[in-house]
């Protein structure tokens, strides 16, 4: 009876608002630790880099277990309730960082934390190791929820949007990472100053259960959202392969074994294993890098600016998910390959992080700069080495592939987090020198050179294990 077009809806990019939100709150979640461990945790409990290594370690590997079966659950109780378990769970684990003074007191039969910073003798080791236990049990809990956010996101992306729009839909909510690490400096360490690290935690942890309350109002599937009109529901629903799908194929339960038994599957997971501890190390240790080597706090106005500086400069990302929609436009290429010319111009970026050390002799500007400039890097090639999950499986599958793919990234941060830990540890007590640094510098000029080679090397595997566009039309 309409005799006039029907104008698009754009409800998808709400939805698309809601999922940046969430990574946002992910990502600050992730980052109290970092931003308070070294100025206000490490004098309370005496930790060296070693205990900060291992707890950040564990909750890589956590984080990698979790992500092996949150991406399985999540395709197994559908998106709505599977994102808020996941944030639920993650909010929780957050907030209950705080209670991690008050166990190390009772164990240690300790009044106060200033009791506890002021221990000497075999109490230290108790302290150090009391509270690095607590914490780890905090950050699992953290790492089982958090697990569940790009599984559940990357799902939802492939309701919401066609593929030829998903790399830049997930490079927009997977900005949230960069703007939660941005917002971090200006927000935690002046609440940790003000009300002690505990809050920090609880403030920032409680953020969650906010986004809890405008999810379950806010999402349905497509088909079935009254703000979606059958304008944009075609639109979102305009690939070929979906068209020829049957109603109810994309509910459809994949055989989770059977996704290892592709090449495509092994792909993503070692460009993940690759890559994804590089952004990790980046996110926990530049604040403590700062303090080592040039004596910057985060609670000083210039680690702040420093550390905002750097995030800000990952928002470059932004348009990272863009670029293959133009090599497409331009070269007619498939999204699987115009992905991959992408993600190798990406890779060749962070090479510049190579020069951070050098460059940092003249002023802690040039590695923030260079650093951020890496970072903006990574989640360019994250935004796309997702999509390419779109690209050749169906959905069915695309949360449980997402999960393989976040289990090795997370193992490969667990390697490059512990190691980075005892590095410091051994290069500061044994002066170590390479390349004319000397103690934890020359660490951190190493860790930053594997940091610079990582993405090059998991192209180059990725690439050859699948060279060309191979759909996977079932599992």
């Amino acid at each position: 009876m309409n005799m006039r077009n029907e104008q698009k809806t754009n409800y998808r990019w709400v939805i698309c608002s809601l999922l940046f939100f969430a990574t946002t709150i992910n990502y600050l979640d992730r980052q109290v630790l970092s931003l308070t461990w070294d100025e206000f945790i490490k004098p309370e409990f005496h930790w060296n880099e070693d205990h900060y290594g291992t707890i950040t370690g564990l909750f890589s590997l956590i984080y990698a277990i979790s992500m092996l079966f949150a991406g399985r659950f999540v395709d197994w109780l559908g998106s709505k309730k599977g994102f808020l378990w996941a944030i639920g769970v993650w909010s929780l684990g957050a907030c209950i960082h705080a209670l991690c003074g008050i166990v190390t007191e009772q164990y240690t039969g300790l009044a106060s934390a200033a009791e506890l910073a002021q221990a000497t003798g075999d109490v230290v080791v108790v302290i150090a190791t009391v509270s690095m236990y607590a914490f780890i049990v905090a950050r699992c809990v953290l790492a089982i929820g958090e697990a569940g956010n790009f599984p559940a996101a990357i799902k939802v992306t492939a309701e919401y949007f066609p593929k030829k729009d998903r790399a830049y839909a997930t490079s927009i909510f997977n900005a949230g990472a960069s703007i939660g690490a941005l917002i971090a400096p200006l927000s935690i360490p002046p609440l940790a100053k003000a009300f002690g690290w505990e809050m920090a935690f609880i403030i920032i942890g409680a953020l969650g259960f906010v986004w809890m309350g405008f999810w379950v109002f806010m999402y349905e599937k497509p088909e079935k959202n009254a703000r979606v009109n059958q304008a944009e529901l075609d639109y979102i629903l305009s690939d070929k392969d979906t068209d020829s799908l049957p109603a109810d194929a994309s509910e459809e339960k994949s055989s989770f074994i059977r996704c290892f038994m592709h090449r495509q599957t092994w792909a993503f997971a070692f460009g993940k294993f690759m890559t994804d501890g590089v952004w990790w190390f980046f996110l926990f240790w530049i604040p403590s890098y700062l303090n080592t080597q040039f004596g910057i706090k985060t609670t000083d106005g210039l680690g702040m600016a420093l550390i905002f500086t750097l995030y800000a400069i990952t928002m470059l990302s932004v348009y990272g998910g863009k670029l293959p929609t133009i090599i497409i436009d331009k070269t007619g290429k498939n999204p699987y390959a115009a992905r991959m010319q992408a993600m190798l111009i990406f890779a060749f970026i962070p090479l510049i992080v190579l020069m951070a050390q050098p460059l940092g002799t003249i002023s802690p500007w040039f590695p923030v700069i260079l650093i951020g400039l890496g970072g903006a890097a990574h989640q360019s090639w994250s935004a796309n080495i997702f999509s390419t999950i779109g690209d050749m499986f169906p959905k069915s599958a695309i949360a449980s592939v997402t999960g393989i793919g976040g289990m090795a990234g997370g193992i490969g941060s667990l390697i490059l987090q512990k190691s980075a830990g005892k590095l410091f540890v051994y290069a500061g007590e044994t002066n170590l020198q390479c390349f004319g640094f000397e103690g934890k510098p020359a660490g951190y000029f190493i860790i930053f050179c594997v940091c610079a080679v990582a993405y090059l090397i998991g192209w180059v595997v990725m690439k050859s294990l699948v060279p060309k566009y191979r759909p996977i039309e079932k599992l």
